[in-house]
């Protein structure tokens, strides 16, 4: 079981562009799980952790409903927003400046092959990370993601998540809201949920907050849970 796991921060990158290099590394890992079955010298998977931010996005997963953006062509040129129907499960979803979107790309037969407790332990890592602010976080049931006051009328989810797994390796994550600009959740009915708010660390504490600062705390978090061996890898040139 290789728990080595890469670490990569991606910067602002266009939705478009990061999910072709999404979809190269997570058939890199495929490509190699299928080598190993047929191979007696078989080499470890590699895993990776991608951090990244993306312009403008909305985003809407295989089980979601298109009539949950609520804005047309023109209205999305209007907000210099971008809009993708995309492989992962979920709804619809925002992405842009200001919001921490992870992409772990792990081979679960390296670590656990439980989806569902893939989901709670990213879900943790967030709780952990938001604790470390003094905001107190959980999970609200039936829902995946993070929310505060889940457990009354003024619930809001600040982290949402979508995943898609194949052979055990996954791909998309979570979208953790640091200094988002909420106002662009209002153009969509957010993971068709239509009666509960959505916040930020910003929102919450009152002012705008170091995001490389969250970034390290949330993949120390993600790596103690895990049992991961981070290696971090330098931003291109």
């Amino acid at each position: 079981m290789n728990k080595k796991v890469i670490f990569e921060d991606w910067g602002l990158v266009d939705y478009q562009e990061a999910w072709d290099r999404q979809e190269t590394l997570f058939a890199e890992v495929v490509k190699q799980k299928s080598a190993n079955r047929s191979d007696s010298a078989a080499q470890s998977t590699q895993n990776y952790l991608v951090f990244t931010e993306h312009p403008h996005v909305y985003t809407l997963g295989k089980s979601g409903k298109p009539e949950n953006l609520l804005l047309d062509e023109h209205g999305l040129n209007r907000k210099q927003a971008s809009f993708y129907k995309i492989n992962r499960g979920g709804d619809i979803t925002y992405h842009g400046p200001g919001q921490i979107v992870g992409y772990p790309i792990l081979d679960l037969d390296n670590f656990f092959t439980d989806i569902h407790r893939y989901l709670r332990t990213l879900e943790e890592a967030v709780i952990r990370t938001l604790a470390d602010y003094g905001i107190a976080a959980g999970r609200y049931p039936g829902y995946t993601g993070v929310w505060l006051d889940a457990d009354n009328a003024r619930a809001r989810k600040i982290c949402a998540m979508g995943v898609r797994a194949s052979r055990w390796v996954t791909m998309h994550g979570f979208a953790f809201n640091v200094n988002t600009d909420l106002t662009y959740f209002g153009n969509i009915v957010p993971c068709g949920i239509d009666d509960k708010d959505v916040t930020s660390m910003q929102r919450e504490l009152g002012t705008p907050q170091n995001i490389d600062a969250v970034k390290q705390r949330l993949k120390t978090h993600i790596a103690d849970l895990f049992g991961m061996e981070l290696l971090d890898k330098p931003p291109a040139a």
